[in-house]
């Protein structure tokens, strides 16, 4: 009879690439592989703040270019994995197609030739009903992954908690929650960044999350909007005061400087952004049914337990903060 070495006496830790490893979300995920046991380096920019990152290998490279991509970033032996956290800054159109599109198919085109068999791509949810530039490009990223060959997990998140508490520090300061039209218009399930990280890392070893397309949202009901203020002036002990925003003022804006921006190229970026909220003020982040065109709660996955009433409670306590950036006007 013979006794078998237990598996990190005699197996290797599997090797990660991640991609974004700066980024929230990616941070998230890289403290999950880091935590599971596993050999992580991270693709970083030179100027990256690379502070929050411990446990980890770093290399420097440009996914713009895809030479140097393979060179400096893919080594021998190949990574078992890359887990891919890229997004673009601000989704401007130009923004997106260079980063959501054309740098994620670099590092698929680099990880394939370098022999790397499983690929992680963040994407996210709202690309079901596309209608912006940076919806398109995570789009046709997906399908680059998908025609691969690749063992792939392609993970469309729900909103994110920073996403949904840029009113924390107004309504805090006495001013009303806005509201776009009566608040009831959308709804999501918000899933935490430390939630959304373990089920990225979860991918590697889960054969029932691996070569699918992967919906995912926090625990609890679906929110509207209202319902988020209504929550949060409770935290805050104010009552609740809304200022409600027209839709159809929205449309007007996107629409008007959609029609400048045709005679004032500069004014192409405004006019996505605001396309950008005039979007997230009107669809819903949950399962789309194809059949009925409508979002459901009930086929949307949920996975965690943070809740984002408790980071709101963790913001206004002081123990948490809203990380935002270029990402504000979500």
């Amino acid at each position: 009879m013979t006794t078998e070495p237990a598996p990190n006496q005699t197996l290797r830790p599997k090797r990660v690439l991640v991609l974004g490893a700066t980024g929230t979300i990616g941070r998230a995920t890289t403290n999950a592989l880091v935590h599971l046991g596993y050999d992580v380096t991270c693709l970083v920019r030179p100027a990256s703040d690379v502070g929050a990152l411990a446990g980890v290998t770093l290399v420097q490279a440009d996914v713009t270019d895809p030479a140097t991509l393979e060179r400096d970033a893919f080594g021998d032996p190949p990574y078992d994995a890359v887990i891919s956290c890229l997004a673009s800054r601000t989704g401007a159109p130009q923004d997106a197609w260079a980063i959501d599109h054309q740098a994620t198919v670099n590092v698929i085109d680099a990880a394939r030739a370098t022999g790397v068999q499983q690929f992680v791509l963040l994407s996210a949810i709202c690309v079901q009903r596309p209608r912006l530039a940076f919806q398109h490009a995570k789009l046709a990223a997906e399908q680059a992954l998908i025609a691969s060959g690749l063992t792939y997990s392609i993970v469309r998140p729900t909103a994110y908690f920073k996403s949904l508490s840029g009113q924390i520090a107004r309504v805090r300061a006495g001013r009303p929650y806005l509201l776009f039209g009566d608040g009831e218009l959308t709804a999501c399930t918000p899933i935490s960044d430390r939630d959304l990280g373990a089920y990225m890392a979860s991918c590697l070893t889960a054969p029932e999350r691996q070569n699918r397309i992967l919906p995912i949202g926090g625990p609890g009901p679906a929110l509207t909007p209202r319902a988020m203020g209504t929550h949060l002036f409770s935290l805050l002990d104010k009552p609740p005061i809304f200022k409600h925003v027209p839709v159809g003022m929205m449309r007007g804006i996107a629409g008007g400087l959609g029609l400048v921006s045709r005679v004032i190229p500069s004014l192409a970026a405004k006019a996505e952004f605001a396309r950008i909220g005039l979007y997230y003020a009107t669809e819903s982040m949950l399962v789309l049914n194809e059949d009925t065109g409508h979002y459901d709660r009930g086929t949307t996955p949920s996975t965690g337990a943070d809740t984002l009433f408790d980071y709101y409670a963790d913001v206004i306590d002081g123990k948490a903060t809203v990380e935002r950036g270029d990402h504000s006007v979500f």
